[in-house]
């Protein structure tokens, strides 16, 4: 699927290194078939001597070469790089943005008719190659397009095929959910420090536990409330804890907390 293909990055940023790492680390492609552009020269240097990985400063060369094109650049400089590589899009290529609150619309309006736009929403945790990607396609983009996008961002976690309308509330959910996470740990541990651990005893604890949590739940294929009631036994500890967790609203304020960064989102896809 991607033999033979070279695929380009408009922008060389965190995202767009942890894309290259885990394409490199899945040996999808090899080096020489990847290209990045940056306005940072800095940027440039480090991904070509860390990935081996040809780079430029000018998008427009990036999709000259290129017949995957992924938009990495920020919001805010995504009008220039759809003016920058117009000339050189056609329905050949396969385009893919993962600017946060750039609709299909804002990109196709901008480029030649019937252009494949897959837009996506990864999140942080790609960084580590355990990210959570929800993939949209445009109206032009075809089956092989869609399958290109899947294996670009397994590459780097796990992926989810939505309709675009709903990649607010995935930014809502797994985009903002990573710092809902920290936060959570942070204040796991800050209970066992209250308790006598020592901080760096607590953190690791706290962490370890949101990790292997996690595996269980994506691994054995069982439902969270399922795994939940295998730990409480009745009169137990763990039943004293979660009644503490439902009396401070702990459920109803992450819902809330979803509802408010989905609903932040589609107001800033409005810009």
């Amino acid at each position: 699927m991607l033999e033979g293909r070279t695929i380009g990055f408009i922008g060389a940023g965190n995202m767009a290194e942890a894309m290259i790492r885990g394409l490199l680390e899945a040996r999808l492609v090899t080096a020489d078939r990847l290209i990045a552009s940056d306005i940072v020269e800095a940027r440039r240097r480090h991904v070509r001597e860390r990935y081996g990985v040809h780079t430029v400063a000018d998008g427009a060369e990036v999709a000259k070469k290129a017949s995957i094109l992924i938009l990495a650049v920020k919001p805010q400089d995504m009008e220039a790089a759809l003016k920058g590589m117009a000339a050189s899009v056609d329905q050949t290529k396969t385009i893919i943005s993962i600017a946060a609150g750039t609709t299909i619309a804002f990109v196709a309006d901008r480029l030649p008719a019937k252009a494949r736009i897959i837009r996506v929403m990864p999140n942080t945790p790609a960084l580590v190659l355990a990210g959570a990607a929800g993939i949209a396609k445009g109206e032009y983009v075809t089956a092989q397009d869609l399958q290109i996008a899947e294996a670009i961002f397994s590459a780097v976690g796990k992926v989810v095929v939505v309709a675009e309308k709903h990649l607010d509330a995935v930014t809502g959910l797994s985009g903002s959910g990573p710092a809902y996470v920290f936060l959570f740990i942070e204040a796991l541990a800050d209970g066992g420090v209250k308790m006598g651990l020592p901080r760096d005893v607590a953190t690791l604890l706290a962490a370890q536990t949101v990790l292997g949590a996690a595996k269980m739940l994506l691994e054995g294929g069982r439902h969270p409330a399922e795994l939940k009631d295998t730990v409480t036994s009745p009169g137990g500890t763990t039943i004293a804890g979660l009644h503490a967790l439902e009396s401070g609203g702990l459920r109803g304020t992450l819902m809330e907390a979803v509802e408010a960064a989905t609903i932040r989102s589609r107001e800033l896809g409005k810009r």
